[in-house]
């Protein structure tokens, strides 16, 4: 049997919302090097899980533990979302999130002003030190957005990209703070199948090329059954199926809930 390294284990995760419980008794577990597919139907409570992940939502009950690079274990349900990034877990968004008036270059900058190797005292002297930094920080930036095919846009506004860009410069800004955990909500919405099928592939190249591990939220089963090893069904917030895609696509309960009783075809 293959050796696999835990990553991230959730514990019963529960939140309610006056009085609603929008997820109930979640548990899952990610290992490292894992492409993992969240699916559901509308409402499912896809989203809401992420934002526990993540650092938004605080879970109503329950536990989450991840492992960091030196294989320290933190309990994350109660951290934010800045604290989540510096220890490895980095996410995306349905509705993309960036800064709009700056260019597609100082997106990813602010993304690694928290990797930065200068103190106070060479930032406000601009030392040698600052400038190396600087330096270096924009070679990475310019490796980033070369390897996301939008380098010859650096100087563009965010919001002036055409909307395929725009999430892929969302996922380069994630990718920017050197994550374990990639938490990517619907990566394709609204991409066009051209653009789906070269997201597919990026999504792929950056598990190997990154060596990060990649949960993902995603409506296109095409790009779920392609990409993912496991997936993992909700429906009102709870957990109804979990398995390989192939067994995912013939489970009854997958069918009813999420199918409307119709079988799935990647």
């Amino acid at each position: 049997m293959e050796n696999k390294t835990l990553l991230m284990q959730v514990n019963d995760i529960s939140i309610v919302f006056g009085g609603l419980r929008a997820v109930s008794n979640f548990s899952c577990f990610i290992n490292k090097g894992e492409l993992i597919g969240l699916i559901g139907p509308n409402g499912a409570g896809k989203t809401t899980v992420f934002n526990m992940l993540s650092g938004i939502y605080t879970p109503t009950e329950g536990s989450i533990d991840f492992w960091d690079k030196k294989r320290k274990v933190h309990s994350v349900e109660k951290l934010s979302s800045d604290k989540l990034n510096r220890i490895g877990i980095s996410r995306t968004f349905q509705n993309i999130r960036l800064f709009g008036n700056l260019s597609a270059e100082e997106n990813v900058l602010i993304a690694l002003h928290g990797r930065r190797k200068v103190n106070p005292f060479d930032v406000v002297l601009r030392t040698r030190r600052f400038y190396k930094d600087e330096q270096r920080m924009r070679e990475k930036t310019a490796d980033l957005l070369h390897l996301f095919k939008i380098a010859e846009k650096k100087d563009e506004l965010a919001k002036n990209l055409p909307y395929g860009e725009q999430r892929k410069l969302e996922i380069c800004r994630a990718l920017a703070a050197k994550p374990q955990l990639l938490l990517l909500d619907e990566p394709a919405a609204g991409m066009n199948p051209q653009e789906t099928a070269e997201l597919m592939d990026l999504i792929a190249f950056i598990r190997k090329e990154f060596e990060v591990t990649i949960l993902l939220i995603e409506h296109d089963m095409n790009l779920v059954m392609g990409i993912c090893k496991r997936l993992i069904v909700l429906d009102y917030g709870r957990i109804i199926a979990e398995g390989e895609p192939e067994a995912i696509q013939k489970n009854p309960a997958v069918i009813k809930a999420y199918l409307g009783g119709e079988a799935v075809h990647a």
